[in-house]
């Protein structure tokens, strides 16, 4: 009875704490994409490092991440990159991760990927956040 009580509280302080804070928290990002509503959200900006991050996959305008990539939950994914999931066991190193993201060319010269930190399409700030996104997946 106890345990029951405490996952349906845990759960009910998830759910209050991403609807009433007009946002999502790590918690409830853990393993999903944020939803556009959620990334402009002008009251209620995410503030969360790992949301950021999702907002920056999902957008067209910065990462365009999903134009290649299918994650769990997004909406009309492309296919001619690898799905994103399990991202520890393919990268069981963020410096890896970020290797791959910084210049995918120096892993795979043929790679269709672009240099995201090679060629300023992001910031460091913004692959850390990526970082922070993926590593929930």
């Amino acid at each position: 009875m106890r345990k029951t009580a405490r996952v349906i509280l845990g759960t009910t302080a998830a759910v209050l704490l991403a609807g009433g804070a007009g946002g999502i928290t790590s918690a409830a990002a853990a393993g999903h994409v944020p939803t556009s509503a959620q990334c402009h959200n002008k009251a209620h900006p995410p503030t969360d490092p790992a949301v950021i991050g999702g907002c920056i996959v999902i957008s067209r305008k910065e990462g365009n991440c999903l134009a290649c990539h299918e994650i769990a939950g997004a909406i009309e994914p492309g296919n001619i990159g690898p799905r994103l999931v399990d991202i520890h066991e393919h990268f069981p190193e963020p410096a890896t991760l970020r290797a791959q993201i910084w210049d995918p060319t120096v892993a795979n010269p043929q790679s269709p990927m672009p240099p995201y930190g090679r060629d300023k399409i992001l910031t460091n700030k913004q692959i850390n956040e990526v970082i922070d996104f993926l590593e929930t997946l």
